[in-house]
C-alpha cells in the first residue's frame, strides 16, 4: 500500500473533515470522544440518532459495493475515512457488527435474497447485530461450539448458551455459529444461523463489568426459532464462513480502532505533561515505547489490509490480536500510573469514571476476548509458522 495520498486523496480528507466538522457539533457535540470500549452505554438515544445522521450522508458502509447501497470506497478512501473520525473525536459505532463484520460477510457468502433483505437495514442502521461465536466451554477454541441446530419443516430450532456476546441487549438480529451435524468432525458440523433475537425463547443476561457498563452479555437459546433459508452458506459449512467473517473483523476497522487507542495515547500524554508525570525518565521512556508500538499496529495494519484475499485470514493478520491487545493492557497500566493517586479514586455515582480509568479497567479483558493470548500464540504457531499441534487432552 502507498503511503502517501494523492490529490484526490486528499480532497475525499477534506470532503470527510468538513462533514464531520458540519454534523458532530449543536446536538450532537456532547458525543466526541464517548462511546468507546467501557462506555459504551452513553448517551445511547443520540448516538442511535448520530448513526442516522452518517446513514444520511452516505457515511455508513463506505467500502461496499456500490450494488449493496455502499460507496464503493477504496480501502485508502476508507482508512482517510477512519482517520478523521477519530481525529474528530467520533463516538464509538454503534453498528459496527452488522455494518463490518456480517454485512461483508453476506455480500461474500450470503445469497441474492439474504443480501436484498439484510444488507439495506443495515446501511439504514435500521437494524443492530450482534455475534453469537463464544460459549463457556467455546470461548477461544470456537471448534468446540455445542450450541445446537435442529432442521424441523421450515424452520430452525436452536437450543444452547453464548456468551460475552457485545450488544446482545440492544440487538435485533444474531449471526450465530451452532452445531448442525453432531456426527461430523469439530469443524466440519457447524452452521452460520441468521437469528431474530426479539422472541419467545431467547433469554438474554447483561454482565456488569469492572467499569460498571453492560456490554458483554449471556445469551440463552432455549428453541428459539428462524427460517430454514436463513443460513449462511452451506449446511454443515459454516466455518468457512465464520473464519471468513474473523478475516474482515481484522480489517479496516481495525485502524478505528487504533486511531482511538492513538487518542488515548495523546490524552496520557497530556495529562502526564500537565501533572509532572512526564519529567520521570521512566514515564517518558514508556510514553516512547508505547508511541512505538502504535506506529508498529498501523504498519502491519496497512501490510495485512494491502495483502487481504476476500474473506481469508492473512498470516500477518495472525499476530494483529495478540500485539494490540497485549499493547493496550499496558497502554492502561501507563496511565493509571501516570495519574498517580487521582486514578485509584472513583465516585458511587453512574458515569463519573474518567476516560483513563475506563481505560485500565476495560484493556484487563483485552488479552481475553476475541481469542485469548494463549490461543492466538497456537494459531501463529500452528497456521501461520506451521509448527506441530499443541497435543491434545485424550
Amino acid at each position: 500500500m502507498e503511503l502517501r495520498f494523492s490529490a484526490e486523496e486528499e480532497a475525499f480528507r477534506e470532503e470527510v473533515r468538513q462533514w464531520l466538522a458540519e454534523h458532530l457539533c449543536g446536538d450532537f457535540a456532547p458525543l466526541r470522544g464517548r462511546g468507546g470500549p467501557g462506555d459504551e452505554e452513553a448517551l445511547f438515544p443520540l448516538r442511535r440518532a448520530w448513526e442516522r445522521e452518517l446513514a444520511a450522508g452516505g457515511w455508513t458502509c463506505l467500502g461496499w459495493p456500490a450494488e449493496h447501497g455502499g460507496r464503493g470506497a477504496t480501502l485508502t478512501e476508507q482508512v482517510i475515512f477512519n482517520e478523521e473520525y477519530a481525529r474528530a473525536r467520533g463516538p464509538g459505532r454503534m453498528g459496527h457488527i452488522g455494518e463490518e463484520l456480517l454485512g461483508p460477510t453476506l455480500i461474500a457468502f450470503g445469497s441474492d435474497e439474504q443480501q436484498r433483505r439484510f444488507l439495506p437495514a443495515i446501511r439504514r442502521t435500521d437494524e443492530r447485530w450482534c455475534q453469537g461465536y463464544s460459549e463457556p466451554n467455546a470461548g477461544s477454541d470456537l471448534a468446540n461450539v455445542q450450541t445446537r441446530a435442529e432442521r424441523k419443516g421450515g424452520e430452525w430450532i436452536v437450543s444452547g448458551q453464548k456468551i460475552w456476546t457485545s450488544h446482545a441487549h440492544t440487538a435485533d438480529w444474531c449471526f450465530v455459529l451452532c452445531r448442525t451435524n453432531v456426527e461430523a468432525p469439530r469443524h466440519r458440523g457447524l452452521s452460520y444461523l441468521l437469528v431474530p433475537m426479539r422472541q419467545p425463547g431467547i433469554t438474554v443476561r447483561p454482565i456488569r463489568q469492572l467499569t460498571g457498563t453492560c456490554e458483554f452479555n449471556e445469551v440463552f437459546f432455549d428453541g428459539a426459532r428462524t427460517q430454514a433459508d436463513n443460513v449462511v452458506g452451506d449446511i454443515d459449512g459454516g466455518w468457512r464462513v465464520a473464519m471468513g467473517t474473523l478475516a474482515y473483523e481484522r480489517g479496516v476497522s481495525t485502524l478505528s480502532q487504533q486511531l482511538s487507542f492513538a487518542n488515548e495515547w495523546q490524552q496520557i500524554v497530556e495529562v502526564a505533561r500537565g501533572n509532572g508525570a512526564l519529567d520521570d525518565p521512566h514515564i517518558r521512556d514508556r510514553i516512547v515505547q508505547a508511541w512505538i508500538g502504535l506506529r508498529i499496529m498501523r504498519l502491519n495494519a496497512l501490510r495485512v489490509l494491502a495483502g487481504q484475499r476476500q474473506g481469508e485470514l492473512d498470516r500477518a493478520a495472525m499476530i494483529s490480536k495478540l500485539h494490540w491487545s497485549t499493547w493496550h493492557r499496558d497502554l492502561g497500566e501507563l496511565a493509571m500510573d501516570v495519574l498517580g493517586a487521582r486514578g485509584l479514586y472513583a465516585s458511587e455515582e453512574p458515569d463519573t469514571l474518567g476516560r483513563l480509568e475506563r481505560l485500565f479497567l476495560f484493556s484487563r479483558a483485552d488479552t481475553i476476548y476475541a481469542g485469548s493470548s494463549e490461543i492466538q500464540r497456537n494459531l501463529i504457531g500452528e497456521r501461520a509458522l506451521g509448527l506441530p499441534p499443541e497435543p491434545r487432552k485424550p
